[in-house]
């Protein structure tokens, strides 16, 4: 198996990789331009969380392998072009562009960033299994699986590719506004019901291997906090919701997450990673009320645990508008279900 510390040195062993661009989104979701196919170099920053001079040195230092990999550099008659295609408003005289790729390639070089070691921990656990994996050529293929599996693709790519690029048209046009916002309601009516098709299945056939969401639980039981909020940032924007910011640190006012939804409603979350066996108390929806209502004037305020919520806090929060997410919940919400008051 290839380790971490020779991917990072070694140019041939990235390469060999570079093909599983899917950890990505397992990490946290990658927005992309109106294209549907790149990203600046600002959103190559913000999805690592480090600065834009990292993300430029590495470009400096590596431009022939990141070129290679899909990275442009824009400017011209190019630019112009890419700009009218993609309805990009920019006085910019010049562009760089990152493919998916390209964006795989910046985390097999960047060192100090904890999201980039995140997506090299997937990327060789995902490079592993599928060396060790075997190979039955004689047993016929599952045609229900093949179709479970297509059908779960085509809405994380609906999910995390197309919406996203209706999001930054509708956002950056004006004469079409109306037209997109309602083909793009279209599109999240079609991924709402794929992922309830999805649910459906695996509450009837029960957690398989094969699956990419059986474990799904446990996968968050492991994560830190941080982690685990991004995770929820991950299913909001999945579920339509623009302007999704992880709030993070010790100035968040008892707030993790706040974004808008599709209708352009103010959300705001608070998430608690704690053990299966512990529970919400009502002191704590109650400290979350105030911060949701009060400070915040949210329009819509959820409760995201790992676990479950004890009945004066399951009333509490029903009596103040506020929407409990429990463990039950949450592990469907992350099956492919959206929460109703989302939709």
């Amino acid at each position: 198996m290839i380790n971490e510390t020779a991917l990072l040195e070694s140019q041939t062993l990235r390469g060999s990789v570079l093909d599983h661009t899917d950890v990505l989104d397992r990490v946290r979701a990658l927005s992309l331009l109106p294209d549907g196919m790149h990203v600046t170099t600002a959103m190559v920053a913000a999805y690592f969380d480090v600065g834009l001079e990292a993300i430029k040195s590495l470009v400096k230092d590596h431009r022939a392998e990141l070129e290679a990999n899909g990275y442009r550099l824009l400017t011209g008659e190019e630019l112009r072009s890419f700009k009218n295609l993609s309805g990009i408003q920019s006085r910019t005289r010049s562009l760089a562009l990152f493919s998916r790729r390209a964006v795989l390639n910046i985390a097999m070089l960047l060192r100090d960033s904890e999201v980039a070691r995140q997506v090299r921990v997937y990327l060789l656990d995902t490079e592993y299994l599928a060396r060790t994996q075997p190979v039955e050529n004689s047993a016929p293929a599952d045609t229900a699986s093949l179709d479970d599996r297509i059908d779960q693709r085509i809405t994380h790519i609906l999910g995390t590719t197309v919406v996203p690029m209706f999001n930054a048209l509708i956002e950056t046009s004006g004469e079409h506004r109306r037209e997109l916002i309602a083909l793009r309601a279209g599109v999240q009516r079609i991924e709402k019901r794929l992922r309830q098709h999805n649910a459906r299945l695996q509450r009837l056939e029960g957690p398989r291997e094969d699956r990419p969401l059986a474990g799904v639980m446990a996968a968050m039981d492991a994560m830190n906090g941080r982690e685990f909020e991004e995770h929820v940032a991950g299913l909001l924007r999945r579920d339509g919701c623009t302007n999704v910011v992880v709030q993070g640190g010790g100035r968040d006012r008892g707030i993790d997450i706040t974004a808008l939804t599709a209708d352009g409603r103010r959300i705001v979350v608070q998430c608690k990673r704690f053990a299966p066996h512990l529970s919400i108390t009502s002191p704590d929806v109650q400290k979350f009320i105030g911060a949701a209502k009060v400070l915040h004037d949210s329009d819509v305020a959820l409760f995201v645990a790992t676990c479950p919520f004890t009945r004066d806090a399951l009333n509490i929060a029903a009596e103040s508008g506020i929407t409990a997410v429990h463990r039950g919940l949450l592990e469907e919400w992350s099956a492919g279900a959206t929460p109703s008051v989302l939709e």
